[in-house]
């Protein structure tokens, strides 16, 4: 099957408007709503594009961020998002094999993290899901964010972590985790 998906990873501030412009209708349409507000908050990032027959069928980006636990010193983290692939490829393994290449071009950072659609889906991948409280860090203190779910991707620099430890990231426009 990978012979027949074409990844292509490319900086935010490289992607063409006609690309961004697929991206962003490519998650609008997978995610049911309109992203563009969220999209232009999660700068800069590195998108991985995944092409069919030369069509964008699948996408997946991540930013930094910088994830901490406890008193602990914060973690590079490469957060995930907006992972999406068109309705008519879904069950073909095309985000999977996005997924794994994201995990390749990761290994640099302390730790991966993203927020679940599904926490089977990512678990079956190698991701495990955050036990312990969840919290964002502001000027002025802590904001507790209990409805959130947050996994991670262990990386050959991950620290030990206990899964059910305070988990905190910093403070951004848009959602939070």
């Amino acid at each position: 099957m990978e012979n027949q998906l074409k990844l292509k990873i490319i900086g935010s501030t490289l992607l063409s408007d006609s690309d961004r412009n697929l991206v962003l209708s490519l998650c609008n349409r997978a995610y049911e709503e309109d992203l563009e507000p969220l999209f232009n908050t999660l700068q800069p990032a590195t998108h991985i594009l995944g092409y069919y027959k030369q069509t964008l069928v699948t996408h997946a980006m991540w930013v930094d961020r910088l994830l901490q636990t406890g008193k602990n010193l914060p973690m590079h983290t490469a957060y995930i998002e907006m992972v999406a692939t068109e309705k008519a490829y879904r069950n073909r393994g095309f985000a999977t094999l996005v997924m794994k290449r994201v995990a390749d071009e990761i290994r640099d950072f302390d730790l991966g993290a993203l927020s679940p659609f599904s926490v089977a889906y990512y678990e079956r991948l190698g991701w495990q899901l955050w036990e312990g409280p969840l919290f964002v860090r502001t000027d002025s203190g802590v904001i507790h964010t209990p409805q959130e779910e947050v996994m991670i991707f262990r990386l050959p620099q991950t620290p030990k972590l206990d899964l059910n430890e305070a988990l905190s990231a910093e403070w951004r426009e848009g959602e939070l985790w």
